[in-house]
């Protein structure tokens, strides 16, 4: 075997370069912890579920061999089992700091937008009416119900415009752009989207994980935000389900780490458009030289989480497919990066949609435990298809 190339000088770039230099087809993330964008393909990782950390670490290894500078896997994973996953070792990664809140991004233009949700409102409504008679007859204790919105406008999105849109609206969310194309699509997909849910990251021995469950819309009145802060902390029925999504998070990392903090009560964050009931866990490995302990092999082992899923998995995901007409695809699935140290951050992807040519499809879930309410679960659903609507110019249309 060769030894590995010298290591090479890792440039300096700025953020806003990295987002300006974004094409469709590249890899882009960026958050808090900085901006990576990844272009062309050294390899593709192909493994079933619950084998990637270990094939990625062996692809790592084999690029870093054969010279590339830094290398990383990246891209996105779909939510079941059987789902697609677009996971490659890039041939070029640029990295730079976390993007900085700018002006305004100039809209997308067009125009002659039509909206179609799938399914009908009130096919989602009775979904939730059916998934309440299973909690309350059967062992399903919560389940995430998802709609569609297909927005389809008179000419071809703009995808880096659009993602632009994302990061410069809230650039503390986890914004990304993955190339999700498949043998036979009529034209290039690409998933975009920015997601509050942090499902893992990995910095040496240290892991950090932000499960997110439990919302309100966000106003722009003060006081009215105040008092849905103040509700969505003293709601027996949020704080059940969001402490369904902290227990199972930190049960799974509890595996692999020798200290787990695990705050005993969740505090509430926002987005631009919501605010959310959040615990944010930490840990520190008990081994992390195993690929199992990769940023990949952890978000592997997380998801699906709770937040997104249901509470039993296996019974929560098999009503999901039997209530939900639409497949997710990538919608509530992992997308991120790790690198060949088994460092990387991977987030839930939600608050996103697949772009392809005119049609825009944005994903939105709500949780579903006893006590909930349909309409108000389509409610919470509309406003979370307004991280998306936004970028898109179309508030208020859900």
């Amino acid at each position: 075997m060769s030894s590995p190339a010298p290591a090479r000088p890792r440039p300096v770039h700025q953020a806003a370069d990295l987002l300006a230099a974004y094409l469709p087809g590249s890899f882009y993330y960026s958050s808090a912890r900085g901006s990576l964008l990844a272009d062309g393909v050294y390899s593709p990782v192909h493994a079933a579920p619950g084998g990637r950390a270990r094939a990625a670490a062996e692809v790592l290894d084999a690029a870093l061999v054969a010279g590339v500078a830094e290398p990383v896997v990246a891209g996105a994973i779909g939510f079941r089992p059987d789902a697609p996953s677009s996971l490659v070792v890039p041939a070029v990664v640029r990295r730079a700091g976390p993007p900085r809140a700018s002006g305004p991004v100039a809209p997308l233009g067009g125009g002659g937008w039509s909206v179609s949700p799938r399914p009908a409102p009130e096919v989602y409504t009775t979904a939730v009416a059916r998934a309440l008679d299973e909690i309350r007859d059967g062992d399903l204790r919560k389940i995430v119900l998802a709609r569609c919105l297909d927005v389809t406008g008179g000419d071809p999105v703009a995808v880096p415009r659009l993602l632009a849109r994302l990061v410069h609206a809230d650039p503390a969310a986890h914004a990304f752009a993955v190339d999700v194309s498949a043998p036979g699509d009529p034209a290039p997909r690409t998933l975009v989207g920015a997601s509050p849910e942090l499902l893992v990251s990995r910095r040496g021995r240290i892991v950090m994980a932000n499960p997110l469950a439990g919302s309100r819309p966000r106003v722009a009145d003060d006081a009215e935000n105040a008092r849905r802060i103040s509700d969505l902390l003293a709601s027996e029925k949020d704080r059940d389900e969001h402490a369904h999504v902290a227990a199972q998070v930190a049960e799974v990392l509890g595996r692999f780490c020798v200290d787990l903090d695990v705050p005993a009560e969740p505090e509430v964050i926002g987005t631009p458009t919501m605010w959310h009931l959040s615990t944010r866990i930490s840990g520190r490995l008990a081994d992390a030289g195993d690929a199992g302990s990769s940023a990949l092999g952890l978000a592997e082992a997380l998801h699906p989480t709770p937040a997104v899923c249901g509470v039993p998995t296996g019974l929560a995901r098999d009503t999901i497919a039997a209530l939900e007409p639409e497949d997710r695809g990538y919608y509530a699935g992992l997308v991120g990066w790790t690198d060949q140290d088994g460092d990387g951050e991977w987030v839930v992807t939600i608050r996103c949609a697949e772009v392809r040519d005119r049609t825009v499809r944005l994903f939105a879930g709500a949780g579903v435990v006893a006590g909930s309410d349909p309409a108000a679960e389509l409610a919470e659903t509309g406003a979370k298809f307004g991280t998306m609507l936004r970028a898109l110019g179309l508030e208020g249309v859900a």
